[in-house]
């Protein structure tokens, strides 16, 4: 995996971590509002699994945000 590609996930997944947060949802609560286990979420904001492009709607929406907020802030290649 390339260092970049990495970067985009670990900085999406602080973008889920700190969003869940702010809106006081446990890793538990959001799992299963997508449809998954807390353990996958814990790998979402830790980064050691991407977050699929497809869960990216169904986790703004839970967030109360729109899809490109956990892009916001990432440095793009040139």
């Amino acid at each position: 995996m390339s260092a970049y590609l990495y970067s985009i996930d670990v900085h999406v997944g602080r973008r889920i971590r700190a969003r869940r947060l702010e809106v006081g949802l446990t890793q538990a609560a959001l799992g299963e509002a997508l449809g998954v286990r807390f353990q996958q979420i814990q790998k979402y904001e830790g980064a050691r699994n991407g977050v699929p492009a497809a869960s990216l709607p169904s986790l703004a929406k839970r967030l109360g945000v729109r899809p490109d907020y956990f892009f916001e802030g990432l440095p793009w290649p040139r």
